[in-house]
């Protein structure tokens, strides 16, 4: 019992010390329909900066440091999906020693206002966002997904067994079954949020309910809770040195990662990684999606990419023309990936002048 307590406090006080320089507070103009969490991580000032970039830019659509209030597309409506988005409330919560994540709630509304939560998981080594793709090992992210899948059908058809036992079933109760029924449970680890906690992972998968029929869905999202003891066999070596604590950082995905660099070697540049198809239909080319700004305007650029290989392929474009109902390009780009840089062309749509694109990994 002794040696038990003894080897808690061990581990809480390396926790601690590691956690006890990172701090959140509330990004700047905090109003009641804006609590959205900003990082200070004195320990490493880099790590800070790639978290705080990729949470205002993927959340808020805003670069840190651009100006004007970094709401304002977001409670205006204005943002690229047209939406707006209020922000509640933002919670730390308790996770191994070099992940930190962060629980964000709060409303979107489009056609209809929809609650919502989100988890953000950040590698504190580099401050990349964990993908959920690089914790498992190639040749069994399929059985993990499998395992997910199975516990969410488990749980509709123990619910679906107790609403058909009932023997007056009111209309509202078949309306529930035939929600039920018809569920989507072929959950993903591209498409499905999740969480750590100190000794558990915990994945949510969408519910069954469209918005019209949330009032009648008793079940919610459905949250899967594998216990790290229960499914290490399936870590990658990534996964286990991040939960052991280890500092040896093994090589991820290029999917969510910050790129720092210039065009035609005087224009300072930024890119984020927003978006990651991967190749499904075996042709060898994943498409990506990314955003990327000059240092100097911070005003967010799209980018649709492919990626064969080494090699990547984007395209800038510069507007959406209704008469020709097509997207009108600004500028081409061809580069090659070579470990942690890229380094290709970018070529102006209309005048053809090639410029040169350079850029590492942050």
């Amino acid at each position: 019992m002794k040696r038990s307590i003894l080897f808690f406090l061990l581990i809480f006080g390396v926790g601690f010390s590691q956690h006890k320089n990172l701090k959140i507070s509330n990004l700047q103009p905090k109003t009641d329909d804006s609590v959205f969490p900003v990082v200070s991580y004195e320990h490493n000032r880099k790590v800070e900066n790639k978290i705080n970039t990729f949470l205002q830019v993927d959340q808020l659509e805003h670069v840190p440091g651009a100006e004007g209030n970094p709401f304002k597309l977001v409670s205006s409506g204005t943002t690229s999906y047209s939406n707006y988005i209020y922000f509640y409330n933002w919670e730390k919560l308790s996770t191994p020693d070099h992940i930190l994540t962060i629980g964000i709630h709060g409303e979107a509304s489009g056609a209809y206002p929809e609650e919502f939560s989100d988890w953000k998981n950040f590698d504190l080594r580099t401050g990349n966002f964990i993908n959920a793709e690089d914790l498992f090992r190639p040749d069994a992210i399929q059985t993990v997904e499998g395992i997910i899948q199975k516990k969410v059908k488990k749980r509709i058809s123990d619910f679906l067994a107790k609403l058909k036992s009932d023997k007056n079933r009111t209309e509202e109760t078949e309306e529930q079954i035939g929600i039920y029924e018809g569920c989507f449970t072929e959950h993903t680890l591209e498409g499905i949020r999740y969480y750590f906690g100190k000794d558990k992972m915990t994945f949510v998968a969408g519910r069954c309910s469209n918005h019209a029929m949330r009032a009648l869905d008793e079940l919610g999202s459905h949250e899967i809770v594998l216990p790290y003891k229960e499914f290490e066999k399936y870590w990658s070596p990534y996964l286990k040195n991040l939960i052991s604590g280890s500092d040896r950082i093994e090589k991820t995905s290029f999917r969510n990662k910050l790129y720092k660099g210039n065009i035609d070697g005087k224009y300072p540049i930024t890119v984020l990684v927003t978006r990651f198809y991967p190749d499904h239909d075996q042709s060898g080319i994943s498409a990506f999606q990314a955003e990327y700004w000059y240092d100097k305007t911070k005003k967010l650029i799209k980018w649709d990419g492919q990626l064969k290989g080494n090699h990547i392929l984007i395209t800038e474009n510069d507007h959406y023309d209704d008469t020709t109902s097509q997207w009108i390009p600004r500028a081409f780009i061809k580069a090659d990936m070579d470990g942690n840089k890229i380094s290709g062309t970018w070529q102006d749509a209309k005048t053809k002048k090639y410029l040169t694109l350079e850029l590492e990994e942050l």
